[in-house]
């Protein structure tokens, strides 16, 4: 597939190293050199300097058959004309990432489309959803539905006293009542592991884990966590994705909302009826114990400053709160973020490349998502009639060893896989894989 990608920075440059994997015939374009220097020295693509509005740079870029145009620059009028530009001059279909809400809306969106713009992608409306989304499922941190909640991907990090801690897999496995879950993968330090049935459980490890709706309260058993109601939520910031997640929850919950721009505090005020409204500081002690940070339930810091965020939620953590989520943009930081005590971690730029990179996977891909934090990604694929997934018992068929089977479903029935599972066409099947292994991994589904 020949991908042109208009915009080198986060939400580019990420979307360029996952394709990059698979083969893709990709090209980036960004009017800064000194955006475009790190990829060509780190990725196999062509870069191209220049405005992606341009119509020569555009005819020059797109003169052989372009199957996809994304645009993802940071001004949301650049992209929309570069992709209706694009579709006029013959890219197959097209992308742009916009700022927003009301785009979105139905008619509106068939009016985009009647422009040219095949999808659009609204990073902070993805963003609000998973925060909400980790709010109902509290003892995760990480979360992800696949087949209408039948089966769960949860991220789980093990503390001192999980259960789970200095024991084998496989003996972890025979002390299963059940087999309504399955651990598919386990980041330990900067390294990500696709367990076999000696990997020892330790302290400190994300692990990442498919579940049925029926094994979640013996999965969280097994690693030491609860899942607890989330009535009583401090959010610091107002932005998009504050007050989204805010208008979302507070007819349900207590919402706490701080604000520094005294400004836009009137602003929410207005806007968000039933959400208490702060002014002032929220890497601020006493003002937290003010507001009484040690009755919240959840800290959410969704400021636009990753070091702000990080440091709330480490105040936060330590005066009492049961959960911490982190909006932390700078990829650089979410690592230190993840080992300093902070719960959660978002991403908006990495999740909104993962909504797009679903539209250049296998056509059999029905859900994708990049994990935070790692390169790994999570799959879910309609199984096609004679491909190369339903020719045996997963352990004789040759699968990758960089990717493993969760589990699935069949006829709207969830399962979990095991080495002697067979899978069948018309199933249903989430896959966790590790970058080098996905194009391989992904023959298995044509």
């Amino acid at each position: 597939m020949r991908i042109v990608i208009a915009g080198a920075g986060e939400v580019g440059t990420h979307l360029a190293k996952m394709l990059s994997n698979e083969q893709h015939d990709i090209v980036i374009i960004d009017p800064e050199e000194s955006r475009l220097k790190p990829i060509d020295a780190s990725l196999d693509v062509m870069t191209c300097q220049g405005s992606a509005t341009s119509l020569n740079l555009l005819k020059d870029t797109l003169g052989k058959k372009t199957d996809l145009f994304i645009a993802v620059a940071h001004l949301e009028d650049t992209n929309i004309t570069a992709a209706i530009l694009a579709k006029r001059l013959g890219a197959v279909k097209t992308i742009a990432r916009i700022d927003n809400r009301e785009y979105l809306e139905h008619t509106t969106r068939e009016f985009f489309k009647s422009l040219g713009i095949d999808s659009l992608i609204y990073p902070e409306l993805i963003a609000a959803k998973e925060v909400l989304g980790l709010l109902h499922e509290t003892g995760t941190t990480e979360f992800m539905e696949f087949s209408g909640g039948m089966l769960s991907l949860y991220v789980q990090k093990l503390e001192e006293n999980a259960p789970v801690v200095n024991k084998k897999l496989r003996d972890v496995t025979r002390e299963l009542r059940n087999t309504n879950y399955r651990a598919v993968a386990i980041k330990r330090d900067e390294e990500t592991i696709i367990p076999r049935g000696d990997e020892m459980f330790r302290e400190g490890d994300l692990v990442y884990v498919v579940s049925t709706r029926e094994g979640i309260e013996e999965m969280m058993k097994f690693s030491g966590k609860e899942n607890f109601i989330a009535k009583r939520i401090m959010i610091l910031g107002g932005s998009r994705i504050g007050r989204r997640v805010a208008q979302s929850l507070q007819k349900e919950c207590f919402i706490k909302l701080i604000e520094i721009d005294a400004a836009k505090c009137e602003e929410l005020a207005d806007e968000l009826e039933n959400t208490l409204i702060i002014h002032g500081d929220g890497r601020d002690a006493n003002l937290l114990l003010q507001e009484g940070i040690a009755q919240k339930d959840v800290f959410v810091a969704l400021t636009g400053n990753s070091e702000t965020n990080i440091l709330a939620c480490l105040l936060a953590k330590k005066l009492g709160v049961k959960k911490t989520i982190a909006e932390v943009e700078n990829v650089e930081y979410i690592s230190l973020a993840e080992n300093s005590g902070i719960d959660t971690i978002i991403n908006k730029k990495i999740s909104a490349a993962s909504r797009i990179f679903r539209h250049t996977t296998n056509p059999n891909v029905t859900q994708v998502k990049c994990m935070t934090g790692t390169d790994a990604e999570v799959l879910e694929y309609r199984v096609p009639e004679g491909s190369k997934i339903v020719k045996g018992k997963l352990r004789d068929i040759n699968f990758p060893k960089g990717a493993i089977v969760g589990g699935g479903t069949r006829d709207g029935v969830p399962f979990i896989a095991t080495g002697d599972t067979i899978i069948q066409p018309n199933d249903k099947v989430v896959v966790f894989t590790l970058p080098h292994a996905l194009e391989k991994m992904s023959k298995f589904f044509l």
